[in-house]
């Protein structure tokens, strides 16, 4: 069900200015012009399509990926990436833009959760 009570749809300049936010995190278009790509540490964390902003990729606990596919029909395995640890989620749906910025966090986290001890002090 689509939340009518938005009257301002998530746009790429406000999603991109929320995930340089986080500290490392810098962005680039490694695939083609299209792909804009945020990393943390050179570890991507968002993936998006800058001409056509629907939707993200974002990195996800496996089980995590799974229960959220299963419970909100705008979210699937993750579109050219490990479907096991990669969810593509559609942005401007009835999934509130606080919970794709939650999940948006969320795999900045698992990212930094899985790098070195070294990698980690950069972020301090």
């Amino acid at each position: 069900m689509r939340n009518f009570s938005k009257l301002v749809e998530m746009n790429i300049e406000d999603f991109r200015n929320y995930c340089l936010s986080f500290k490392g995190t810098t962005e680039e278009l490694p695939f083609d012009e299209k792909t804009l790509v945020f990393k943390v540490l050179g570890k991507i964390f968002v993936l998006t399509n800058i001409d056509l902003f629907e939707n993200i990729n974002i990195k996800c606990d496996p089980e995590i990926a799974i229960e959220l596919r299963e419970q909100y029909e705008e979210v699937l395995p993750g579109y050219h990436m490990n479907k096991k640890h990669w969810n593509t989620v559609k942005v401007n749906t009835s999934i509130s833009d606080d919970l794709i910025y939650k999940w948006v966090e969320d795999s900045y986290r698992l990212v930094v959760k899985n790098m070195t001890k070294k990698m980690k002090s950069q972020l301090i």
